[in-house]
Formats: C-alpha cells, sequence, structure tokens
C-alpha cells in the first residue's frame, strides 16, 4: 500500500520534535498517575500475583510498542492507530480503533484531572480538576514544544519522588521478602485482570507514534524513542511495586487508598507524605497534559477525513496546533471532569486502548519484511494479549466499553448507508 504524505496539506504540523522531546512525552504519559492509583486495584485482582500480573501487562505493551513504532515509521502522521488501521486494514477497522482511542482516552483525561483534584483538594477534587484542564489545554495551545519543555520538568520531579519512595521503603527496616512470595489467593483470571488494569499505566507510549506529524525524521526517531520510554517505564514501575509489596504485603496494599502515601507512612518516613502527594498530583498533571496532546492530534485525522467534523482539522498559523481540536478536547474533558467517578474511568479506558492496540498489531501483521515488519511473534501476541486483558476486564468496564464501541460502529454504519443512498 502506498505511505501517505502530509506534504501540500494546508493544514500541516511542524516537525519539531528529537528523540529526547519524544521520550521525554512517552514518559510523561506513563510514569504518571497509573503509578499512583492502579497498584491497589491491581493488587486486589491478582493478590500476591501483583508482579505476575505486571510482567504480563509489560510484555503485551512491549508487543503493542514494536508494532506501533514500525508502523509510524512507515506512517509518521498524526492520527497513531487511526492512520495504520486505515491504511492497512480499511477504512472502517481504522475510525473504529480512532473512535476507541478518543473515546477512552477522554475518560483517562478526566481520570488524571480528578487524581489531581484529590490529591490538591480533596473537598473541591472536581473544582481543581476543571482548573487543571483548563490551564493544561491553554498551553497545548501555544505549542508543542511548549508541552514538551513542561513535560521535561514535570517527569524530572516525579521520578525525583518515586525514587524517594523506594529508597525511602527499602532502607526503613520494615521489609520483609515473604511479602513477595506468591500465594493461594492467586489466581489466573485475577492476574489478567491485573494485568489489564496495569495496562493503563503503560499505554502512554503511544503519544509518540501519535504526534509522529511533530517528530522530525520519524523513520529513525519513533522506533528509537517508543523502546527507550518503554523500559524506563518499566524498570521504574518494577522498583516502585517490589518496594511497596516489600512494606505492605499484597493484602495492606490492596485495601490502600494511595498505596505509595500508606508505603511511606508504614514505612515510619510520614514526613514524606506530603511530597508524595505532591507527586502524584503533578504525575497526574504530566498525564493529563500528554493526554490531551494525543487526543487532539487523533481528533486533527478524524477530522481530516470528515470522520469528525471538518473544523476541527484546523492548524492555528502561528503556533502549528490543531487549535480547535484541541480547545474541543479540553471542552469535553472538563464536561466529564465536572461530573464523573474516577474509579470507573480506568477499567473503561484500558478496554477503549487495548482495542486500539489489537487493530495496531493486526495491521503490523500485514507489514511486509522490506516494510519494516517485526518478528511475526511480536504482533501475533499483541494482538492475542490485547483481545484477553480487554475481556479480562471488570465486567462493567467491558460493558460499557463494548457498547461504546458498538455506537461508533452503528454511527459509521449510518454515514456509510447515506453516502451510499446520495
Amino acid at each position: 500500500m502506498s505511505k501517505p504524505s502530509t506534504v501540500g496539506v494546508p493544514d500541516e504540523l511542524h516537525r519539531r520534535l528529537g528523540v529526547t522531546d519524544a521520550v521525554v512525552i512517552g514518559l510523561g504519559s506513563m510514569i504518571g498517575a497509573g503509578i499512583f492509583a492502579a497498584l491497589a486495584p491491581a493488587a486486589r485482582a491478582a493478590g500476591s500475583g501483583l508482579l505476575i500480573g505486571l510482567a504480563l501487562a509489560a510484555v503485551v505493551a512491549y508487543c503493542n510498542a514494536t508494532s506501533s513504532a514500525r508502523l509510524a515509521a512507515r506512517y509518521p502522521a498524526s492520527g497513531g492507530t487511526y492512520v495504520y488501521g486505515r491504511e492497512r486494514l480499511g477504512e472502517f477497522w481504522g475510525y473504529l480503533a480512532g473512535w476507541g482511542f478518543v473515546v477512552g482516552k477522554t475518560a483517562s483525561c478526566a481520570a488524571m484531572a480528578l487524581t489531581v483534584g484529590s490529591y490538591v483538594w480533596p473537598g473541591q477534587a472536581h473544582a481543581v480538576a476543571v482548573a487543571a484542564v483548563v490551564v493544561l489545554t491553554a498551553v497545548n495551545y501555544t505549542g508543542v514544544q511548549k508541552s514538551a519543555l513542561l513535560t521535561r520538568v514535570i517527569v524530572a520531579v516525579v521520578l525525583a519522588v518515586l525514587a524517594a519512595v523506594v529508597v525511602a521503603t527499602l532502607t526503613s527496616g520494615t521489609t520483609a521478602a515473604a511479602r513477595l512470595a506468591v500465594g493461594d489467593d492467586t489466581t489466573f483470571a485475577g492476574v489478567l485482570q491485573a494485568a489489564g488494569l496495569l495496562f493503563f499505566a503503560f499505554a502512554g507510549y503511544a503519544r509518540i507514534a501519535t504526534l509522529g506529524e511533530e517528530v522530525r525524521d520519524p523513520q529513525r526517531t519513533i522506533p528509537r524513542a517508543v523502546p527507550l520510554a518503554l523500559g524506563i517505564a518499566l524498570v521504574v514501575y518494577v522498583m516502585v511495586a517490589v518496594s511497596v509489596l516489600l512494606v505492605l504485603g499484597p493484602v495492606r496494599l490492596a485495601a490502600a487508598a494511595a498505596p505509595l502515601s500508606d508505603a511511606v507512612r508504614a514505612a515510619g518516613v510520614g514526613g514524606l507524605e506530603p511530597v508524595v502527594r505532591v507527586g502524584a498530583a503533578v504525575a497526574a498533571l504530566g498525564s493529563l497534559l500528554a493526554l490531551i496532546l494525543g487526543v487532539s492530534r487523533t481528533t486533527l485525522a478524524m477530522a481530516r477525513d470528515r470522520h469528525l467534523p471538518p473544523a476541527l482539522a484546523a492548524v492555528h498559523p502561528r503556533f502549528k496546533v490543531p487549535h480547535r481540536a484541541e480547545l474541543v478536547v479540553g471542552l469535553v474533558v472538563a464536561a466529564v471532569a465536572a461530573t464523573a467517578d474516577v474509579r470507573a474511568a480506568i477499567g473503561f479506558s484500558s478496554f477503549g486502548v487495548l482495542v486500539y492496540y489489537a487493530v495496531a498489531n493486526a495491521s503490523a501483521l500485514t507489514l511486509a519484511p522490506d516494510e519494516g515488519r517485526p518478528a511475526r511473534i511480536v504482533p501475533v501476541v499483541g494482538l492475542a494479549g490485547c483481545l484477553v486483558l480487554a475481556l479480562a476486564l471488570p465486567v462493567p468496564s467491558v460493558v460499557s466499553g463494548a457498547a461504546v464501541l458498538a455506537a461508533g460502529a452503528a454511527v459509521y454504519g449510518i454515514r456509510r448507508a447515506a453516502a451510499a443512498r446520495s
């Protein structure tokens, strides 16, 4: 299939991001509120098999990342798997991937905004969430380079906080290696569900591919940046999960409302707890910033193809960003954050994003060797893993996610039928 080009497109984005910027944006998406919030529900599902679930999520994430990176190098345009599915599998599959991403990640944006609110001012969490969305939408509006610069600061702060948590817990004298042992409370279904929930914390590497139209030398930059970002995130997650388990154990971790705060308190370093709360808020801001970037770029790509209102395809003449798409995304996220519950958003988002990556792996399977196809085992494992983890999520998440995808497919069918009649 021919390689699409954005050359000559009036509303074309500028290629300004190098390898470092791309890695930082990916890390800003991954090392966010997921590690502060997802450990407890994953422990409730997997029990002492939490680390097995984390390993499984990492394997699926690696396959997805590899497939996405190869596709992004060949199709370096905004939209990510929406573009890959359209070009490799057909218009419907690209549309379904884009629909799942936009809807699922809009829920993620609201969850991250509410996480900011719950840590900064619990009594006014919704109001703080809306304010955070407004501020970060304004930052994104003024240019992707400013977003990348702010993300660097956020990633540095969060990594420092997580390092402090790991050091404080491991040197506290309250750790016990027996708490890492896998016991009878671990079930196969529980591990799968935990992996699906923990996948929420890994999914940010897609932001690098989604911003493909703004990356310099994408054929080299994206395949280098994606595994780098994923590898760094995995190392951080393993260190944090192990240190928290050594202090709390799976039972106390499963019951924790704020796992990292509870871990430092149990380790006898309660003075670090306010720092952890600030770190969680900053991490959620980083995730929210990168999420708004990714959703707005997929919205831009779908608007260019008239699956969304064409007016959303406009690019600001000065800042070279999809400003209308960013404003609409910010408005919708603010509305959801003002009313939604953060707990249900993680499962709903994971379902939509796992479907999105299933399409990416299926697309990668169609690549020829001279097109950069990875070893076949990679997209095969990625595709099967995405489908299994999606169906293993909590039943309400599966039902609501499937209903939203079905609604999107129905809208697509109605539009196609109307176009055929006219």
